[in-house]
């Protein structure tokens, strides 16, 4: 016999509940979380070996199963030479089921960690835990549990929820695929996919993701002699490895205003984006300043606020993440140094063909070198974008309802100029479901970085506010069929 659930929906129980839950059980378990140093596969070669990853993936496990949740399916899932992947289901009330997802390999150490901060140790100062790896985004299998033990503290019906946290991602998730095919009758059809793994504009609100953009990234190597001459004696008879680099970058990128140049690196931005593009303009005006730690007298590269939410979320973008063959100061003689090699990360529009363009960037850089130089390309890594397919207006109502009842503010859609490569997989492995892409990487949060945060009071309210959207899936897919759902089917079988 199905137990008598309740029908009403409690927005400050369920935030009481939550502050809670996040200060009583979470925060020492995220906080142990923080301080392992599982660094994705493509930071640490011999992952399998220095077990860090089993590590973290346990100890979240343990916590989950300390939560007691009746019902929750909880399992572990190691296919061979891959990462392994947590897999978490809870029945529900509701014929209907929502994916969440999230993952928990974390990027490098990286430098520039102020004093008494470190990237494995976790400190919370204020409202700020900070730590790598908790906001890039340990908190999700955390927040999920929020989620379903909110919901069963106030007895109320749900839908199923499946909870999938993989170990790949910061390497471009490339063990994921392989999982989903293998659980593909575990995870059933979501009709709702909630990915806990983007940013927000500030924390102030709820901001969610419609668009996330491509990467390629590639060293570009320069070599212009079989080893190094004396740069007084070879100056003006060898080019030199650096300004050759230089030409060869700047067919990709305008060096005076930072524009891509090529035309399949460049793509149509959609009305509808622009649109929203203008309205976070407005939020974001005052902020894009004060948004990043900049020096002296510098600022963002346009005054126009559109522009910049543009030039990050549809335009490509480049930067250089590395070089090598240049000595550090203190040891650089006078040499004619013999080559010069660039690791750069190419952010791509969200509809762009990164397979395409990995194709076409490589004929690019390579055919006709200044002097015939010898030239290498190799790519490491080419992820697609992702543009998220219309909102529901039921969905869309329901994210500014969230965001009204827990941040006090309209919730508001943009870009987001990262990548998550397991969107686009995703989107085309379940062409009829919705996203709700989302996340509390705001200002100064700094993924990737150093002095990497966690915004507590964020996660808090952003924890409420897909409580409330899950909440209102189930109880639009439970009674009422939602009318708008069944005329976009329609009209995708037109």
């Amino acid at each position: 016999m199905n137990k008598q659930r309740n029908s009403e929906f409690n927005p400050e129980r369920a935030q009481s509940f939550i502050n809670n839950f996040w200060e009583e059980e979470i925060i020492s378990s995220l906080s142990t979380y923080i301080e392992i140093p599982n660094k994705s596969p493509s930071f640490d070669e011999n992952w399998i070996e220095n077990g860090f990853m089993s590590e973290a993936t346990n100890h979240m496990l343990d916590w989950v199963r300390s939560q007691n949740i009746e019902g929750l399916e909880i399992e572990l899932h190691e296919l061979e030479g891959k990462t392994p992947t947590i897999f978490l289901s809870h029945p529900g009330d509701i014929k209907e089921t929502i994916l969440i997802y999230g993952h928990l390999d974390k990027q490098p150490e990286f430098e520039g960690w102020i004093d008494g901060l470190e990237p494995w140790k976790a400190i919370r100062r204020d409202d700020k835990l900070y730590g790598r790896g908790g906001a890039d985004d340990g908190y999700a299998i955390y927040s999920a549990i929020a989620i379903i033990k909110t919901l069963l503290d106030q007895n109320l019906p749900m839908p199923r929820i499946v909870v999938l946290i993989e170990a790949s991602e910061e390497s471009g998730s490339p063990d994921l695929p392989f999982y989903m095919e293998a659980l593909s009758e575990k995870i059933g059809e979501p009709g709702l996919v909630i990915a806990l793994d983007s940013t927000c504009g500030n924390y102030d609100q709820l901001w969610i993701t419609t668009s996330l953009r491509g990467m390629l990234i590639g060293e570009l190597k320069v070599q212009v002699l079989e080893q190094g001459a004396h740069s007084g004696a070879a100056g003006g008879i060898v080019g030199s490895s650096f300004r050759i680099l230089r030409q060869l970058l700047s067919r990709i990128e305008d060096e005076h205003s930072g524009a891509i140049l090529p035309s399949f690196l460049n793509e149509q931005v959609p009305d509808s984006r622009r649109s929203q593009a203008i309205e976070a303009g407005k939020v974001l005006d005052k902020d894009f300043n004060s948004m990043y730690t900049f020096t002296a007298n510098s600022g963002p590269v346009s005054e126009d606020a559109t522009e910049l939410v543009l030039n990050n979320t549809w335009q490509a973008t480049m930067e250089i993440t590395g070089m090598e063959g240049i000595p550090s100061l203190k040891d650089a003689g006078n040499v004619l140094r013999p080559y010069t090699t660039a690791k750069f990360a190419l952010r791509l529009p969200p509809t762009t063909n990164a397979v395409n363009a990995k194709k076409e960037l490589a004929e690019l850089l390579i055919k006709d070198s200044p002097y015939g130089t010898a030239v290498s390309f190799e790519q490491d890594a080419a992820a697609p974008g992702w543009h998220a397919p219309e909102t529901l207006p039921s969905l869309e109502a329901s994210f500014q309802e969230a965001s009204d009842l827990f941040f006090g503010a309209p919730a508001i859609s943009m870009g987001c100029g990262g990548s998550i490569p397991f969107m686009e997989f995703l989107a085309n492995k379940l062409p009829r479901a919705q996203f709700m892409v989302t996340g509390v990487l705001g200002p100064h949060s700094n993924a990737h970085g150093p002095n990497e945060f966690l915004h507590i009071p964020t996660v808090k309210k952003l924890t409420a506010c897909v409580t409330k959207v899950v909440w209102d899936w189930g109880q639009k897919k439970g009674s009422n069929p939602d009318t708008d759902q069944r005329a976009n089917t329609a009209k995708d079988l037109k």
